[in-house]
């Protein structure tokens, strides 16, 4: 442990008490200190991108009576007042520094006089070669990751097996006149690759770190963060879940980063013990600084992450659990259903979302439309605007489902057939799997009680995902949503008697016969099949189940923490403007009274807040979002409206203003759709979703040799071995 003196110096030089706990290592790997702390003496080497300090170097330059102007500062960096003792230690220390200092000065100047320059590191030539040739290898893998680029290219024939897109690219390099690859791999055998998959992988593994850290670092400098969850991803067999963090940067920006894939295997417990342990001691995060969670989990894994999502808020009540923005709310509470037949609903629209991809299968949907709505073309026409590209991820989803189940089925069937031999053999087989779905009886009364239901939470939902105004009149009409669909469960004999009747008529159209499932017959293993009846059936297994798992999760993500936190949004000045200025948002402030800067302050500082907006200039427009606010220069004045703004807008529900096309979880899903399944590589999707985190190569250089000090990449003379590529 030679850096555990070092350490501590500086972190009694900084005055952090807050430090003091942690080891040397947990010190250097999640805390950094700015380089003007430095006396010029002690710094090695500078750049425009990094300082490298002497081996003996110590901060001193410290400016610690800014805080007794500022009392938020000295709160939120939790300045130690030093005793006697501390101070006769430090001036001793001190001394000692400057007389170090003094001597290395005269050292210098000695130096200097015999032209000789310090300032340079002192390299062999050897080094300096492996370190340009290793800069070379980086700048080739994050362009493989920022242009999309699978590591292997497809291999077609046995002549071709030694061919990859790494080594092409390293050829192209070294014909353009790469000077350092070409020394490295002159004389290499043809027959043999210049890299192994260990080696590539070691290669990728520092550039994912390396931007990984880049966007940790403005994490841990926000403090507060939110933990979103993508849908399951399939590398080679093992289940991963994509991790994403929310938070404000120090630009008072909002920003949402991909920054891994967790193992999804185990039960609840072991997912929730792993998630802490890659946020707290991988990442060196604080999950009591955790202010939500949303989880966009579909098929049988929602159950799984409803329960992650339970732990994680008994262990961390300010961890809330909300809906995820990128997901519509009714989307999502169908995909919270662990009913079966409403999970095949769920999965076949994603199924027909993927199949009308290809302008050729959505040509073929519109002439079944037509052909289904002759008789009536302005509904053909409707329909036909209705189903564009992404019609499955709509609010409206289930009532545009319903109405297009008898087109959809004729164009399944037409492309099964496949007269014209227009579609391939695979789409054809997808075409009759989904038509033989669609025209089953329980599918179509599931599709039927899930879009009736739901229409009383469509007009929520596209609220909750609407402009900030429109998210804080969703909060208040929570109650008015909640009363309508207990209204419906108190009459459900009625309202499943007008479903039920909506389904059949729909199954004659569609030529399906009414029946009760198959396995329901085999699992009861019922003697009288004759006795059971289709609707009480129906009643009991489809429309119940449904209407109380969709009151229960409603009441579950919108709980009473939920909505005060969704009600403090009248801190936004349209906001506050809409309701004449008459709020309350000190009400609702318990939930994160803890993280503001001066919580005793709040009454008046809100106060102050009304009346600076109240009374502006008629030019003054009011800003209508979170991040507008927080952009203003006099937000400042306002420490706890600052801090309490921050937070608001980490929340999972709110949707990112960038748009949806350019997030972290469309950038990923983008990756995924142009890839192949079998070439995608954790390392590299993290590379092409971050392509806007600056990558410093030299940095990269010295983490590799830091790592692999005996493991320098070299041109292997063998024949390539199969080595899995992660």
């Amino acid at each position: 442990m030679k850096f555990e003196k070092p350490c501590r110096i500086w972190v009694e030089n900084c005055r952090r008490a807050d430090l003091e706990a942690k080891t040397s290592d947990q010190l250097n790997k999640h805390y950094r200190l700015c380089a003007k702390h430095f006396d010029p003496a002690m710094v090695f080497k500078t750049s425009p991108y990094r300082t490298v300090l002497k081996d003996t170097a110590i901060p001193t330059i410290f400016d610690l009576t800014s805080h007794l102007k500022n009392p938020h500062t000295r709160h939120r960096k939790r300045i130690k007042e030093l005793t006697e003792e501390d101070i006769r230690r430090i001036k001793e220390r001190r001394l000692a520094s400057s007389t170090d200092q003094l001597a290395s000065k005269k050292d210098e100047s000695v130096e200097d006089s015999t032209g000789t320059n310090e300032d340079e590191p002192q390299l062999s030539t050897e080094e300096k070669e492996l370190r340009e040739y290793l800069r070379a290898l980086f700048e080739v893998v994050v362009m493989l990751g920022k242009q999309c680029i699978p590591l292997v290219a497809q291999k077609i024939s046995v002549a071709e097996l030694r061919s990859s897109n790494f080594q092409a690219l390293l050829d192209c390099r070294m014909n353009a006149g790469d000077e350092a690859l070409k020394k490295r791999f002159e004389g290499t055998p043809t027959n043999s690759e210049y890299l192994s998959a260990t080696q590539q992988n070691q290669l990728l593994d520092v550039c994912e770190n390396t931007v990984r850290e880049e966007m940790l670092m403005e994490v841990r400098e926000s403090r507060f963060f939110s933990l979103v969850t993508g849908d399951l991803v399939d590398f080679a067999n093992e289940k991963c879940l994509p991790l994403f963090l929310r938070f404000v940067n120090q630009q008072n920006a909002l920003r949402e980063e991909f920054l891994d894939f967790v193992p999804f295997d185990g039960d609840e417990a072991a997912l929730v013990e792993r998630l802490e342990a890659q946020l707290t001691d991988r990442w060196g995060l604080s999950m009591d600084d955790c202010r939500g969670q949303a989880h966009k989990a579909t098929g049988t894994s929602s159950t799984k992450m409803k329960a992650v999502a339970v732990l994680l808020l008994e262990k961390y009540p300010l961890a809330l659990h909300m809906p995820c923005s990128h997901i519509a709310l009714n989307i999502h509470l169908a995909n919270s259903l662990p009913f079966p037949s409403v999970q095949v609903v769920m999965e076949t629209l994603r199924r027909l979302g993927n199949f009308f991809r290809t302008p050729l299968t959505q040509e073929e949907l519109e002439r079944a439309i037509s052909t289904h709505y002759q008789e009536n073309e302005e509904r053909g026409a409707t329909l036909k605007q209705a189903c564009d590209p992404g019609w499955t991820e709509q609010h409206n989803v289930f009532d545009i489902f319903l109405d297009m189940l008898p087109p959809l089925l004729l164009c399944m069937d037409q492309i099964r057939d496949n007269d014209d031999g227009k579609f391939s053999s695979s789409v054809s087989a997808n075409a009759y799997s989904i038509a033989e779905i669609l025209a089953d009886f329980e599918i179509i009364v599931t599709i039927v009680i899930l879009k009736n239901i739901l229409t009383f939470t469509r007009a929520f939902g596209k609220n909750l995902q609407g402009e900030t105004l429109d998210v804080f009149f969703a909060a208040n009409s929570l109650t008015a949503v909640l009363h309508s669909l207990n209204e419906v469960n108190d009459n459900i004999d009625v309202y499943h008697e007008f479903w039920y009747e909506e389904a059949v008529n729909l199954a004659s159209v569609m030529e399906t016969p009414v029946k009760i499932p198959r396995l329901f017959f085999r699992k009861q293993r019922v003697a009288d099949v004759g006795q059971i009846q289709a609707e009480p059936y129906f009643k009991e297994y489809v429309t119940m189940p449904i209407i109380h798992g969709i009151m229960q999760e409603v009441e579950d993500i919108f709980c009473e923490n939920n909505l005060k936190a969704l009600k403090c949004l009248s801190l936004v000045p349209a906001v506050m403007g809409q309701m004449k200025f008459n709020t309350t948002e000190e009400n609702y402030a318990d939930v994160y009274r803890n993280d503001l800067r001066n919580s005793d302050t709040l009454p008046a500082e809100l106060h102050c807040w009304r009346i600076k907006w109240k009374h502006r200039g008629k030019e003054v427009r009011l800003p209508t979002t979170i991040q507008e606010t927080l952009q203003l220069p006099d937000v400042k004045f306002f420490p706890n409206v600052n801090s309490f703004l921050k937070v608001l807008s980490i929340l999972p529900v709110l949707k990112l203003e960038d748009g949806k096309g350019n997030t972290a979880s469309g950038r990923l899903q983008a990756y995924f759709d142009s890839m192949p399944t079998k070439e995608w590589n954790k390392s590299l999707a993290m590379l092409h979703v971050n392509t806007h985190v600056r990558n410093d190569l030299d940095v990269m250089v010295d983490k590799y040799c830091r790592l692999y000090p005996e493991d320098e990449p070299e041109a292997e003379s063998e024949e390539p071995a199969e080595e899995e590529m992660k």
